[in-house]
C-alpha cells in the first residue's frame, strides 16, 4: 500500500530540493511530451497522375460526346427543315384496306343469311301441336278437383 507521503525519484539528503529537481524534471517531460511528433503518418498517401486520370476512359467519352452532339445536330436540322416547309409526310389514308378472303367472308355471310330466313319461314308456318283450348280446360278441371279436396273450401265473392 501507498502512503500519500511524497516519494522522491532521486535519493537525496535534502528533501525541498529534492522536490525541486523532481518537479523540473517533470515540466520538462511535459514540454518533451508537447513537442513530441506523431510516429503514425496520418497523411494522404500519394497520387499519381497517370493513376489518377484514366486516358482511355476519358477518350471513350469523348468520343461519346461527339457522336450525341452529330446526333443532335443532325436532329436539329431536320426539325429546321419541317418547320421551314410543310414537312414530307401526309397524314391523308386514301387507301382502303383489303383483306385476302374478303369474298370468301361475303360468300359464307349470305349462305348464313339465307339459313336464317328459311329457319325463319318455317317456324312462322309451323302449326302448334298443343291446343290452347285443351290447356284451358284442363286447367279448369284441375282448379274444381283442388277446390273438392281443399280442407278449407274458398268462398266465391261475386
Amino acid at each position: 500500500m501507498q502512503h500519500l507521503l511524497y516519494q522522491p525519484l532521486l535519493l537525496n539528503g535534502n528533501k525541498y530540493l529534492q522536490q525541486k529537481w523532481d518537479k523540473a524534471s517533470y515540466e520538462m517531460h511535459l514540454r518533451k511530451v508537447k513537442s513530441a511528433k506523431n510516429t503514425i503518418d496520418t497523411t494522404a498517401p500519394k497520387t499519381y497522375g497517370h493513376l489518377a486520370l484514366k486516358m482511355k476512359k476519358q477518350k471513350f467519352e469523348e468520343q461519346s460526346m461527339s457522336k450525341i452532339q452529330r446526333e443532335n445536330n443532325m436532329l436539329l436540322e431536320k426539325i429546321s427543315h419541317i418547320m421551314r416547309t410543310t414537312g414530307r409526310i401526309d397524314n391523308r389514308n386514301d387507301y382502303e384496306n383489303k383483306s385476302l378472303c374478303r369474298e370468301m367472308q361475303q360468300q359464307e355471310m349470305l349462305r348464313i343469311i339465307k339459313e336464317n330466313q328459311l329457319m325463319l319461314l318455317r317456324l312462322t308456318q309451323c302449326q302448334p301441336h298443343y291446343s290452347i283450348k285443351d290447356w284451358h280446360e284442363d286447367w279448369l278441371k284441375t282448379i274444381k278437383l283442388m277446390e273438392s279436396i281443399a280442407r278449407y273450401p274458398r268462398r266465391v265473392s261475386d
